[in-house]
């Protein structure tokens, strides 16, 4: 096989990605790459700096690892794309443009883009939100994001680049905090209760969104990725979700754990944004397609990322 890229490697997803692909093709056969000139996160595994803004260096980076397969990570999450929609604009869009249009030129095999539930606006139906249905994103990451899908099914339909993607919920990982997204309070809440510290929550109490842990979405972005063709009625809109999730709810069942755990809620700008989002959505065509079936329920998230982050704050090896 020939080499596998990570673009956004450094990120909340990348983080795990890159190790998870490591194990499953071989270290060899893996490259990540992100903004940072180096990185000592991924031992044994070969880094190097890309800018997804600059098609050059997209292009060398291919031409030089002979890559086969991409998974493209690298964008500007929610609460940063508002602060600054234009990077935003440049790192999510043209970035993806950038990617497909260099990969297609190059012979690339497969191109593998996450999407987010962040493509869904005011207007979408909350609950069991289908596929397709009304999306009018009013952020400048969910404008950015569901135009990343269309590119990507215009590049599959219409110049035979196979690419595929899904619409990521909130994900629950404790390798790399997450930075600047809407959903990043369900990984604060855990850091903050192992710390022994109290946590203000941005989100009201009772703000309900889909989520799911970083394994379950590792699992399943593979398996998307392996699936015969034959079989896949989308391209890179299948939805993905565990359970739906409130800060009350994470409150308490991190409690039964850790009882003197103490949450405050102060909403912030990011409250808006998580109103706009789905309160639960349809995944039965990920389960029918290519087999999607998470195994963590809420339950066991909260017990691995307790579990987890106690053996990190230990200096040891989770698992």
């Amino acid at each position: 096989m020939g080499t596998i890229l990570v673009t956004g490697a450094l990120g909340q997803i990348g983080s795990d990605l890159v190790p998870f692909l490591a194990e499953e093709y071989g270290a060899e056969n893996i490259v990540a790459s992100d903004v940072k000139d180096s990185t000592s996160l991924f031992p044994g595994i070969a880094y190097r700096k890309v800018d997804v803004t600059s098609r050059e260096a997209i292009s060398r980076v291919i031409s030089n690892e002979k890559v086969s397969g991409i998974f493209h990570l690298a964008g500007i999450l929610s609460a940063s794309g508002e602060k600054n929609p234009e990077l935003a604009y440049r790192v999510n869009l043209d970035g993806t443009f950038n990617v497909l249009s260099e990969a297609k030129k190059a012979g690339v095999q497969k191109v593998f883009i996450p999407s987010t539930i962040g493509v869904f606006g005011s207007s979408t139906p909350k609950k069991n939100t289908p596929v397709e249905t009304v999306i009018r994103p009013s952020t400048m990451y969910g404008i950015t994001k569901i135009a990343s899908e269309l590119l990507g099914e215009y590049f599959s339909k219409h110049l035979g680049l196979d690419v595929r993607g899904v619409r990521l919920p909130g994900i629950i990982s404790y390798k790399t905090e997450p930075v600047a997204g809407t959903t990043d309070y369900s990984v604060e809440m855990f850091t903050h209760a192992i710390d022994g510290k109290p946590y203000a929550c941005y989100l009201k109490r009772d703000t309900q969104l889909p989520m799911m842990y970083i394994d379950d979405a590792l699992g399943a972005m593979l398996k998307l990725y392996e699936s015969d063709p034959a079989n896949l009625t989308r391209r890179t809109d299948y939805q993905l979700s565990a359970y739906s999730l409130t800060p009350g709810i994470l409150a308490d069942s991190i409690m039964k754990h850790i009882p003197d755990f103490e949450v405050t809620y102060s909403p912030d700008f990011r409250q808006k944004i998580a109103e706009m989002w789905p309160e639960s959505i349809d995944c039965s065509l990920s389960a029918a397609d290519w087999g999607f079936n998470p195994s963590y329920g809420i339950e066991e998230t909260v017990e691995k990322m307790i579990r987890n982050l106690r053996m990190a704050r230990d200096g040891k090896i989770a698992k």
